[in-house]
C-alpha cells in the first residue's frame, strides 16, 4: 500500500468519523467535524502530490483516489440532507452524476484510459480542461471545502451552548444568520454545478468508446 493510498483511506476515515459528529447534536462536536473535513479535504490535494513525488502513480492509485473523492464527498452531502441542512435534490444531484461518471470512466479503464493524468480519456483539450486540469480540479475542490464548512457553521445546532458569543454578539448572530445562510447556499449551488459541469465532458467523451465497440461488432 503506498503513501498517497493510505492518505486517501485516511481521509475517507476522517469524515466517517465528522459524520457521526454532526449526528450527536452536540454543538461542540458539529464545530470540530467542520475542521475534519476541512483537513480531509486538504489530505486528497496531498496524497496526488505524494503520489508524484514519490513516484506513486498509477491506474490503481487513480481509481482509489476518485473512489475516496467520491465517497467523501457523497457521504458528506447525504448527512447533510439527512439534517435537514441542504435540500434533498442536492445529494440525489451529485450522487447521479457520480454513478453515471464512474461508470463510464470504468469502460475507458478496460481500454488502458484513466481519468487524469497522461494516460487521461479526455482527449479533446477544452472538455479536458474542464474536467481534468488543475485549475478546474482545485477549483471544485475550493467550493466544496467552502461550501462544507459554511453548511456546518450556518446549521450548528445550539450554538449558544459552547458560549463563544456574548449575549449581545448572539443577538447580532442570530440577526445576520439568514445572510449567512444565503451565502452559504450561494457556494452550495456553485459546488453542485462544477460537480454537473465537469461530468458533462466524460459523457461526451466516453461515446467514443461505444463507437469503437460497435465497428468491432
Amino acid at each position: 500500500m503506498t503513501c498517497a493510498n493510505l492518505m486517501t483511506i485516511l481521509r475517507v476515515l476522517m469524515v466517517f468519523l465528522a459524520i457521526i459528529m454532526m449526528f450527536t447534536g452536540n454543538p461542540a462536536y458539529a464545530l470540530s467535524s467542520a475542521f475534519l473535513i476541512l483537513f480531509a479535504i486538504i489530505l486528497d490535494g496531498l496524497d496526488g502530490y505524494v503520489a508524484r513525488k514519490y513516484n506513486e502513480a498509477s491506474k490503481l492509485g487513480s481509481v482509489i483516489d476518485i473512489l475516496g473523492d467520491r465517497i467523501v464527498e457523497n457521504l458528506v452531502w447525504v448527512a447533510f440532507a439527512m439534517l435537514g441542512w441542504v435540500a434533498p435534490w442536492i445529494p440525489f444531484v451529485v450522487l447521479t452524476r457520480g454513478i453515471l461518471t464512474d461508470g463510464l470512466r470504468s469502460i475507458a479503464l478496460a481500454d488502458g484510459y484513466t481519468a487524469f493524468g497522461k494516460d487521461t480519456m479526455m482527449q479533446n483539450k477544452f472538455l479536458a480542461f474542464l474536467t481534468a486540469s488543475r485549475f478546474m480540479r482545485g477549483l471544485y475542490g475550493f467550493a466544496k471545502t467552502v461550501a462544507f464548512v459554511l453548511v456546518i457553521l450556518a446549521y450548528i445546532p445550539n450554538i449558544e451552548e459552547l458560549n463563544l458569543m456574548t449575549v449581545d454578539q448572539y443577538v447580532q448572530y442570530v440577526k445576520i444568520l439568514p445572510t449567512f445562510r444565503l451565502i452559504t447556499d450561494i457556494f452550495v449551488y456553485f459546488a453542485v454545478a462544477l460537480c454537473v459541469i465537469r461530468g458533462i465532458p466524460v459523457i461526451i467523451e466516453s461515446k467514443r468508446f461505444f463507437e469503437n465497440e460497435n465497428k468491432e461488432v
